[in-house]
């Protein structure tokens, strides 16, 4: 279990990095942004991928 938290806790520094670097995590293009009167919707379609991408790759490096 200790590697696995010392990996979780690198990705979420990881994030922290880029966040603070401008890299608009959550605003990308692909993701949907719906806003209308008392009603707002946002579905992180490309930014979900994008991590989804990334977690594939780090569990697939932890593998080998």
């Amino acid at each position: 279990m200790g590697p696995t938290l010392v990996v979780v806790g690198l990705a979420v520094a990881a994030v922290g990095v880029l966040v603070w670097l401008g890299v608009p995590l959550g605003r990308l293009p692909g993701d949907l942004a719906i806003e209308r009167d008392g009603f707002r919707l946002y579905v992180p379609i490309t930014t979900s991928i994008l991590i989804s991408g990334a977690l594939m790759l780090v569990s697939w490096l932890l593998r080998r």
